[in-house]
């Protein structure tokens, strides 16, 4: 094995959980906003599918995976099928924590394992690098936006 490669985002978001949360799963809305993942459709049922739409390469290309776990208004996660002979595994996550000021932690998770982790990783690295950032900015501006919007309906 040749360990994980482990993509981290954290961020405080200046709206409360329920909008951060209803950012990442309104799945319909991701094109609006997400310049990662420009389509998503899930069930979140674990072991129900989530297919995505990825903007990896200059085309997008279609993504399917697993659902792992679903606590509602929480984290929900997901991963690829493995590949036969541990050749590469993935980890995904989603997690939002409301703190005492009204704002939200988000907390993004990607991990790939596997023994051609290395080959994904140096072809990959850096567009994946630059997607979950994007998504992560994203999320954090929709919310912010959404929850400004409510507060102040008539502007």
């Amino acid at each position: 094995m040749n360990g994980s490669y482990v993509i981290d985002r954290t961020l405080e978001i200046a709206a409360p959980a329920d909008v951060v949360w209803e950012v990442i799963t309104d799945f319909k809305r991701y094109g609006e906003w997400n310049p990662f993942i420009l389509k998503c459709e899930s069930s979140l049922v674990p072991g129900d599918p989530i297919d995505l739409r990825v903007k990896l390469m200059a085309v997008p290309q279609p993504q399917r995976e697993w659902i792992t776990e679903h606590v509602p208004g929480q984290r929900f996660g997901y991963s690829m099928k493995p590949m036969p002979l541990g050749a590469l595994s993935s980890k995904r996550s989603h997690a939002v924590e409301p703190q005492v000021s009204g704002h939200t932690l988000y907390h993004s998770h990607f991990e790939l394992n596997g023994w051609l982790m290395p080959v994904v990783r140096g072809l990959l690295g850096r567009r994946l690098e630059q997607g979950f950032a994007g998504m992560t900015t994203g999320i954090q501006t929709r919310a912010e936006q959404l929850w400004t919007q409510r507060q102040n309906p008539g502007r």
